[in-house]
């Protein structure tokens, strides 16, 4: 069985949504929540969700689900700076040998599940290519598995890229596996996202 750690960014500012998202109620719990839990599966060794020095709100939200909250010392400008930090508390809480990879998972993510999240990881462990995405309906989402081995280098994306140039430079070894599920290309962004995932939730635990 693989051994990761999950690294959520989670220092945006929610502009489009006009309000912290992360602590909008899905249900009977915040989003931020609903996220946490659905990396309890036996691969899964950390949650470390990377917030912003002053957002002690959701740094507790997101310590009550089960995570490690991971307080960036400056407000991150972008997600890489985000994952950067978390992969530095990563390090330090996991040497080597003890973990295989890292799983990323952007915050507003909230319908994924563990059901899900162990099917991301039996795929992985499958081959252990450096990078393995998600797919549906030949697009790509989340949670996104890297190797251990390339956790140094995020250091090296240029300022003007993400995330997404590391794993162009992986080329064909990426894998990418399709799992017929949405719910890893549903994120959440604006009131009108929200409020259509709202009414489905309250259906669905109505």
């Amino acid at each position: 069985m693989a051994r990761l750690v999950v690294i959520v960014p989670a220092a945006g500012h929610s502009r489009r949504m006009g309000q912290p998202k992360l602590l909008l109620p899905l249900g009977d719990r915040p989003v931020i929540a609903r996220l946490v839990e659905a990396f309890d599966h036996p691969s899964v060794l950390d949650v470390l969700v990377v917030t912003r020095p002053d957002d002690a709100v959701l740094a507790e939200a997101a310590a009550a689900a089960g995570a490690v909250v991971v307080r960036a010392p400056e407000p991150p400008p972008d997600m890489k700076a985000s994952v950067r930090w978390g992969i530095d508390e990563m390090t330090k809480r996991w040497g080597a040998g003890e973990i295989d990879g890292w799983m990323l998972v952007p915050a507003d993510h909230p319908v994924l599940d563990a059901d899900l999240v162990g099917q991301v990881a039996e795929a992985w462990s499958v081959n252990r290519p450096p990078v393995l995405v998600p797919t549906h309906d030949g697009r790509r989402g989340h949670p996104t598995v890297f190797g251990v081995g390339l956790a140094p280098e995020v250091a090296s994306i240029p300022d003007d890229s993400g995330l997404n140039w590391l794993v162009a430079r992986c080329g064909e070894a990426v894998e990418e596996v399709e799992l017929g599920r949405p719910e890893v290309l549903l994120d959440l962004d604006t009131p009108e996202q929200y409020e259509a995932l709202r009414r489905r939730m309250d259906e669905q635990e109505g």
